[in-house]
């Protein structure tokens, strides 16, 4: 008899979390599990990898951050799909899914934890220990991430750890020429990219700190920044004091990120905090050098010196150096990159992801 799981998340956006979602959900056999999916807020462009595989979307429509009717419509909705165990993905939808599967009579809750959340006030900790103790399991995807919610009270043999997956990289369908010529930038330009969402959290300034400092010794070089967010005017404003708009181009969020992945020459992730990122992930496999900031998740991915450097968060010359030294030196550079490349194939793949998912429900339902 199938086994019918209810996964529960905000959105279905391009962003990390959802994208792991939407694999796991499109992963796992048909014939042992019968998946739907509800987003708290809206959908998104991943809903559309959901249709085609055939698997039930139903958004709710949550409209404000204490949405009260939110809560009801999804109960209603646990009540028809009657689910026999119910996944919930990152704060809100822990928080609004696991009320609603618990009023609803559920008995089987899988929360996920994706990310270290400093931001966090005391009121959501107090929610998350008061949920973690009717939950069978919290899925972390990296150590940082447990040892964070541990710190925090939630009790260490609650969690289970399972790395996020990523798929090959697929060759890009541009030659590094026509991607130099559709960006406008010369025949010989170095490429770094900086891909993720523009705010405090990803310390976009540092690198474009960065990218000033290797102008200074070498003309070359463009930063690519990828994203959107509530940083951008900020940003764009310090690329502008900065003087270094030839060098640094904001391109916006954009949808053909694995299009652009395989000609960069380096990607920087300078971020704060992290849980298992996914731009990491898409890089390494695309065999592209990273140069990340040393915090939990980032050294999970990056082994310093083998796939890429990692750097103390905010040491821009740090991230300048180490740029500089995989432009350098080609053979470096494609050595970091097949490591990192070999490191995510035998580690990191979507199956690996997907069977340990599907073992953790085989052990919760018996």
């Amino acid at each position: 008899m199938k086994r019918r799981i209810l996964q529960i998340i905000s959105t279905l956006d391009r962003s990390g979390a959802e994208k792991q979602l939407v694999m796991l959900a499109t992963g796992l056999p048909r014939d042992e599990f019968d998946v739907h999916v509800c987003a708290l807020t809206r959908g998104g462009p991943l809903a559309a990898d959901l249709e085609q595989q055939q698997i039930p979307l139903t958004v709710i429509g949550k409209v404000w951050k204490f949405d009260p009717t939110a809560h009801w419509r999804l109960k209603k909705h646990i009540d028809r799909v009657r689910p026999d165990l119910v996944q919930t993905w990152m704060f809100t939808a822990n928080a609004y899914g696991r009320a609603a599967a618990l009023a609803a009579g559920v008995r089987h809750l899988v929360a996920s934890e994706r990310c270290v959340d400093p931001w966090k006030q005391w009121h959501q900790f107090t929610a998350d220990r008061l949920l973690a103790k009717r939950t069978a399991a919290i899925v972390v995807n990296s150590r940082g991430v447990q040892e964070f919610y541990t710190q925090h009270g939630i009790p260490p043999d609650k969690f289970r750890l399972i790395y996020n997956g990523i798929a090959p990289a697929a060759p890009s369908p541009v030659t590094r020429e026509q991607l130099l010529a559709e960006l406008g930038l010369p025949t010989g330009a170095r490429l770094i990219g900086a891909v993720g969402r523009l705010d405090h959290q990803k310390r976009v300034k540092d690198v474009i700190w960065a990218a000033d400092l290797l102008k200074s010794i070498r003309d070359d070089v463009h930063l690519l920044v990828i994203g959107d967010g509530p940083q951008r005017e900020n940003l764009k404003r310090f690329q502008r004091a900065c003087r270094i708009e030839d060098k640094v181009h904001f391109l916006g969020a954009r949808h053909d990120v694995p299009r652009l992945m395989p000609h960069f020459d380096l990607l920087y992730l300078a971020s704060g905090y992290e849980g298992l990122p996914n731009v990491i992930m898409e890089a390494m496999a695309a065999a592209v050098p990273v140069v990340a900031s040393d915090i939990w998740g980032n050294r999970e991915l990056v082994v310093h010196g083998q796939t890429g450097y990692l750097v103390p968060v905010g040491d821009r010359a740090g991230l300048a150096r180490y740029a500089h030294k995989i432009l350098e030196d080609a053979e470096l550079a494609k050595c970091l990159g097949a490591a990192g490349q070999q490191r995510i194939l035998a580690e990191f793949t979507v199956a690996a992801m997907v069977d340990r998912h599907a073992a953790l429900y085989r052990e919760i339902l018996g």
